[in-house]
């Protein structure tokens, strides 16, 4: 699976014909369903079926899922996949590490779409809560070691400064992010990164709204005493797309 950040997609080559939405062949294998998944999208971009599916909500989605359809699922990989793609990164620090927690999230979805049913903040909350626990697990295994430092690179053109200070500034927000405790981190590309109400968030984080914005205040300090010991202020981060400038305030 390859997943990019803003626009999801299975890759894994082949071609297949659309199927229509009840059928699939992958059976109880969540890799064969991935994989299948990836040519059913190829190949069914412009098919009335796929149409109609990217029209219908992830609720009637995942029933469709539920009855084992591939094309319904490749729907839903490319909805969702790339903004999972994008906490996954930074919950991580790594992009293959995001591209694997994002392929198991999408397998958990696979193996229980039978039984899913809609509650809180929907699919989006579902699906994001999978892949912060997947992350919060890989993070307790394995020690991902991530640096800011960055090439010098030589251009004349106009933007080139702006372009390699943003670049600075994101890689140095990487750092900043994974010097904090996992539930901080979480809080702060939720709300921060990926603008989700405090409400939707506290749904995928499984926490009270009190118990959530507590976190969120706790986090956002946190944060800002990491980035004025490496004299980095809140603002660059807005000026250089890392956050949300509805939240930046």
């Amino acid at each position: 699976m390859t997943v990019l950040g803003g626009n999801a997609a299975i890759g894994l080559g082949g071609s297949a014909a659309m199927e229509s939405p009840g059928h699939t062949t992958s059976g109880d294998d969540p890799a064969s369903a991935i994989a299948q998944a990836g040519r059913a999208r190829i190949a069914g971009r412009r098919s009335a079926a796929a149409r109609d599916l990217a029209r219908r909500d992830d609720a009637a989605l995942v029933a469709v899922v539920g009855e084992g359809s591939v094309a319904a699922f490749a729907v839903l990989v490319d909805r969702h996949g790339g903004a999972l793609y994008r906490v996954a990164l930074r919950m991580l620090g790594d992009g293959h590490e995001a591209e694997d927690v994002v392929q198991d999230a999408f397998a958990r979805l696979w193996q229980n779409a039978a039984r899913w049913t809609p509650s809180g903040a929907g699919l989006v909350g579902w699906l994001h809560r999978v892949t912060l626990n997947l992350c919060f697990d890989r993070k307790r295994r394995f020690r991902v070691i991530t640096t800011p430092d960055l090439p010098d690179i030589e251009d004349d053109a106009p933007l080139a400064d702006r372009l390699i200070e943003a670049d600075q500034a994101r890689a140095e927000v990487v750092s900043a992010l994974d010097a904090l405790p996992e539930r901080y981190r979480a809080a702060l590309v939720l709300c921060y990164f990926e603008g989700f109400s405090n409400a939707a968030a506290a749904d995928m984080l499984n926490l009270n709204i009190k118990a959530m914005e507590s976190l969120l205040f706790r986090a956002r300090r946190q944060l800002r005493e990491v980035l004025s010991t490496r004299e980095l202020a809140w603002r660059d981060l807005v000026i250089a797309g890392e956050i949300e400038r509805s939240h930046a305030l």
